[in-house]
This record gives C-alpha cells, sequence and structure tokens, in this order.
C-alpha cells in the first residue's frame, strides 16, 4: 500500500479563460477518510482530498462541472463521490467501480445519485484483466440505464482486447489515452490501433487526459501534444479532457494544474475545438 505523493499545493492561474460549462471530465476525490475509509486490499494509499478541495481547485482554474470517477483504492465503496455529487448542486457526475453482488436496485440508486457509467481496470499493477463473464453481465444491465463503460488500460494491451472491443454494444471510453509512450512515437503499431479504433467504432470515446503520465519528456509535457491531437482528429465528437486531480500513483512529474489547462489550450488552439470537447461532448455523455 505505497503512498502517493500529493498534488502541486500552488496552481497558477491559467493564461486563457475556460469557456461556460466547461466540465473536468476525470478527477477523484478521497476521503474524508474517517468518514469513507480507503479498501483494505488497495494497491496504493493517495493523499485525503475532500469535496471541498477539489470544488475550491476548480473555481480557482475556471471549471464549472466535473466528472468523478472512482478510483481502486476506495474499491466498490463509491460513497465518497455520492457525497461529492450530492453536495455539487448539479455540477458532478460520477463513474462507479461496482461489484458482482450489486443488484438492480442499487445500480438504480447510483443513477439517481449521478452516476452514468462503470469502470473495468484492465492495468496490470491494479489486478490485470477481470472476469469477463462479469464485465458482460454488467454491460447489459447499465444499458437500460444509458451508462457507459469506462476502461483503464495500457496501451500495450490493446490488440489482445480488439475482439472485446468490437463486441461492446454501449459507448465505452478509454482512460488516459490508453496509457500510451510518448517515447514510442506517434507511428507505433499499437497507437495506430487506438486510432484505427477511434475512428471505426462510433461507440469509443477517449480521454485525452494524462499527459503527464504518457510524457517521457516531463513538464511540460509536450511530447504528449501529438498524440492528443491525432486522438481528437479521430474522434472529435467523442473526445474528453481533464486533469487526473490529483494524480495518484504518478511516478514522473507532477504537474501543475493550471499548467494543464494552459497545456490543453496549447494543444487545441481552436475556440471551437475546446468549445466541443470540454463542454459540448461531456454534456452528451453525463448530462443527458
Amino acid at each position: 500500500m505505497k503512498p502517493c505523493r500529493g498534488p502541486d499545493d500552488h496552481p497558477t492561474r491559467p493564461l486563457q479563460p475556460m469557456p461556460a460549462g466547461a466540465c473536468d471530465a476525470h478527477c477523484h476525490v478521497f476521503g474524508p477518510f474517517d468518514r469513507f475509509p480507503l479498501s483494505p486490499t488497495r494497491g496504493f494509499t493517495p493523499p485525503e482530498i475532500p469535496f471541498e478541495r477539489l470544488r475550491g481547485l476548480h473555481d480557482f482554474l475556471g471549471i464549472e462541472r466535473s466528472v468523478l470517477v472512482q478510483a481502486s483504492c476506495h474499491g466498490t465503496d463509491n460513497g465518497a463521490m455520492l457525497d461529492a455529487i450530492a453536495r455539487s448542486g448539479g455540477r458532478y457526475r460520477g463513474v462507479a467501480i461496482v461489484g458482482p453482488d450489486i443488484t438492480d436496485a442499487e445500480l438504480v440508486a447510483l443513477h439517481a445519485g449521478g452516476i452514468r457509467g462503470v469502470r473495468f481496470n484492465f492495468v496490470a499493477h491494479l489486478g490485470g484483466a477481470p472476469d469477463l463473464g462479469f464485465f458482460w453481465r454488467t454491460l447489459e444491465r447499465i444499458a437500460p440505464l444509458g451508462w457507459h463503460v469506462q476502461i483503464h488500460l495500457d496501451a500495450v494491451d490493446i490488440p489482445r482486447h480488439a475482439d472485446l472491443f468490437a463486441k461492446i454494444g454501449i459507448p465505452f471510453v478509454i482512460d488516459h489515452m490508453g496509457r500510451v509512450k510518448a517515447a514510442d512515437g506517434i507511428d507505433h503499431p499499437v497507437f495506430r490501433l487506438l486510432v484505427d479504433l477511434l475512428a471505426s467504432n462510433p461507440r469509443a470515446w477517449v480521454k485525452v487526459s494524462g499527459s503527464e503520465r504518457v510524457s517521457s519528456a516531463g513538464l511540460p509535457f509536450h511530447d504528449a501534444t501529438p498524440f492528443v491531437r491525432a486522438l481528437h482528429a479521430a474522434a472529435p465528437d467523442r473526445t474528453l479532457w481533464g486533469t487526473d486531480f490529483p494524480h495518484p500513483n504518478l511516478a514522473g512529474d507532477m504537474p501543475n494544474d493550471g499548467g494543464l489547462v494552459d497545456l490543453f489550450m496549447h494543444n487545441f488552439p481552436d475556440p471551437a475545438d475546446r468549445q466541443r470537447i470540454l463542454v459540448d461532448n461531456p454534456t452528451r455523455l453525463y448530462w443527458q
């Protein structure tokens, strides 16, 4: 249960304002731990990041809406996330992690609480691929709710899951650009597979978050920019962006969250692209 570093406590003011209704489509709350304890089987221990700290950061950055994503360290107890959504005045939605014992009534309650999808980890250091029987049963059960499935995986595993992507009948979101590696180059076969998946499958979405995880050069993470732009070009109406605050389990340079907003603006200088990624796309996926 290794402890994670905390985020940069001194975010800079973004150089350009965010559009009205801008959404951070991937961020986390952790705790307060006296009310919402971490899972005893977790693989890492994040810093305590309650609702107030996340909301304060977003207000400072000019971000009006957020999508909270359940992280593995809280397991299937989505309580901290649901509490934050309830306190947000409609500004938050969530993506849950659920267990095989969840009931239909509990799924309906999650929907009422602002949940709009479920997340599955396929990443090796977080336990690897889930039981696929459970995966497919869950997708069948959430389809009537209009939810999507969020898939957290490493790019090297994309080829072996090609059949799985083809069979998914609801929208699915690839986390963090598939955790590609900038050092491998934009023409790496695995990255091209991801681009082709987005271009060819109308149910596939991608989060162009995690530049700090993709980068090999470090701050300000500009070596991730060609990857961000290529993914967006493949699916401009299915691209989302998020800070990933507070950047749990990050091995490389810790980003400044104001700097990540500046990086987004650098990556997308066209105001129409900014509006689509920050406002229109998340509205369709999370607020319909």
